[in-house]
């Protein structure tokens, strides 16, 4: 990626040396090698091969490592360890009835096949639940109105590439970091990104944000950066970067040590006495010890717990919720504090009047008739949250278009 960079003469955009987002528009169609007129598809192609595309990574994990990974828990060896004793060890001795005794496939077969059980349903169980999860991500992959090629048209933001030249209007999500042209100002809703509950506005020439939203205005940018590269992708590239182990990890862990601690413990107390002091036959302490090593786990407990999480995740995601670990479902379950930004989180984002609050200094006026005022001079048009927040107060909507009908005709009569 780096040497497609070179081969462009933007190595010092992908290393980031140079800062788009405070430098003079015009420098930044010379940095990026790009003018008013958009790019072409095959200079954009080329561009994708150097930056990438404006998504951010995701590890594409093996089927087959994920599979054998529900095999590697402290519950799933101390299977592991039966079956390898029950096909090494288990050998030798007489029946009851005084027959020679062979290998213990039996043993040997029923344990992996309780393995391989287990691993299968937790492992179509969660690749089901990674499959609506994929499948809702693709359904609510944003759109861009691209200039390329001279001509403008709607294609996947994930195809943006800096340099780009795109729309942005009323009620768009902006897909890339860019620098707006010239036009009106905009005002953009930033909450998801910074807290903040109005949207800011933003002048020709300032920088805006991917995953910020378009609340009022229509204007075009130069996208700067994508992918990884914007402010959304580096912090979200800081989360994935950090390693936790999550309650339910640490929970399966302990459970698991305690039963292989229990179970070496009773294999020690049986060795002590069943060879030491009765001196039993080696197959006969061989199966015994088979016995408490099988007896001595949950088997079906990882199966049990990768099912019910795999369910929620699944109903979750027929909520619109995307869920990307199955195990933080438990995680939040469990959660005694939760640290979060209200806005947009905690609360809808929203503002609304409380009435309560509204303090009449005026005789013979109402909190009604303060709203109703306060509607008279709101302007829907403007996409004002402020204006919103005290029409929708109104007990009758339509006590604020007939005010409005009733200003219209007196401004056409004027």
């Amino acid at each position: 990626m780096d040497a497609n960079a070179n081969a462009l003469g933007m190595d010092a955009i992908t290393n980031e040396t140079v800062d788009l987002e405070h430098v003079p528009v015009e420098e930044v169609f010379e940095h990026l090698k790009c003018t008013r007129d958009g790019l072409t598809s095959a200079a954009a192609q080329d561009r994708i091969d150097a930056f990438g595309y404006n998504k951010l990574e995701e590890k594409q994990e093996s089927k087959v490592l994920k599979f054998l990974g529900f095999m590697w828990n402290p519950l799933s060896w101390v299977m592991e360890a039966a079956a390898i004793m029950a096909i090494a060890l288990a050998h030798g001795g007489r029946d009851v009835r005084g027959k020679p005794m062979g290998i213990d496939y039996h043993d040997f077969v029923g344990i992996m096949l309780l393995l391989i059980i287990n691993s299968t349903i937790s492992f179509i169980e969660e690749n089901n639940a990674g499959n609506a999860a994929a499948a809702l991500m693709a359904r609510l992959a944003p759109k861009s109105k691209v200039l390329r090629d001279g001509t403008w048209s709607e294609m996947d933001a994930s195809l943006l590439v800096p340099g780009d030249i795109i729309s942005i209007k009323l009620g768009d999500i902006i897909p890339a970091d860019a620098r707006l042209l010239e036009g009106d100002p905009l005002k953009i809703d930033q909450s998801a990104l910074t807290g903040e509950s109005l949207p800011v506005t933003k002048q020709p020439g300032d920088g805006i944000y991917s995953g910020s939203t378009c609340k009022q205005g229509e204007i075009e940018a130069v996208v700067i950066a994508t992918g990884i590269h914007t402010f959304f992708g580096k912090a979200a590239h800081l989360v994935e970067s950090t390693t936790h182990v999550g309650h339910f990890q640490k929970v399966l862990t302990s459970i698991g040590n305690f039963c292989i601690c229990s179970i070496a413990a009773g294999m020690t107390i049986e060795l002590i006495v069943m060879y030491a002091i009765h001196a039993r036959e080696y197959r006969q302490i061989v199966d015994n010890l088979l016995v408490l090593l099988i007896g001595g786990i949950p088997i079906a407990m990882p199966t049990v717990l990768s099912v019910t999480m795999a369910i929620g995740s699944h109903k979750l995601a027929q909520q619109g919720a995307i869920t990307k670990r199955m195990t933080a479902i438990e995680e939040m379950a469990g959660m005694d504090v939760l640290c979060s930004d209200k806005t947009g989180t905690l609360t809808l984002n929203k503002l609304s009047v409380d009435k309560n609050l509204i303090e009449v200094f005026a005789r013979g006026m109402e909190k009604d008739d303060v709203v109703l005022m306060a509607a008279r001079a709101s302007r829907l048009e403007n996409q004002d949250a402020i204006d919103f927040a005290i029409v929708s107060m109104l007990p009758d909507p339509k006590e604020f278009w007939h005010v409005q009908m009733i200003a219209g005709i007196l401004l056409r009569f004027n």
